[in-house]
């Protein structure tokens, strides 16, 4: 069971996402409120989450920021951005994220590209960055 470690402000949406990602058998390590706490919690797992969802307008630390400190921290972990600033994507991807999704996006596309970065990330073979 693929571990998800959801980083959004907005609560609803957090809520929405992990009953979307539980309901669709995934495991939700944590969820973070902003991009500070999520960099905190993330240096504190022992067991790193297998993807990161990443929203990038928030409170204290943005997404991009976090991104890059959780990446140096884990240059493997795989990213899929969640945010309606369609004017980050570009960086977003040259950070290393492996994925953008623009809100708003169905739960089955997000399920849908979780599936790809995972099956990405377990056979190399396949193209890294994912639509």
């Amino acid at each position: 069971m693929a571990e998800i470690f959801i980083v959004e402000d907005d609560t609803s949406l957090r809520i929405l996402y992990e009953k979307a990602l539980i309901f669709n058998g995934y495991n939700v390590t944590a969820s973070a409120r902003d991009g500070e706490e999520a960099v905190k919690m993330f240096k504190n797992f022992s067991n790193k989450p297998d993807v990161i969802l990443m929203d990038h307008r928030m409170p204290i630390k943005n997404g991009l920021e976090a991104a890059k400190e959780i990446l140096e921290i884990n240059n493997k972990s795989i990213i899929i951005f969640t945010s309606a600033d369609k004017s980050i994507r570009e960086e977003a991807i040259s950070i290393g994220a492996i994925s953008f999704k623009d809100k708003p996006f169905t739960l089955k596309r997000l399920v849908n590209n979780i599936e790809k970065a995972l099956n990405g990330a377990r056979y190399p073979k396949i193209e890294n960055k994912l639509s």
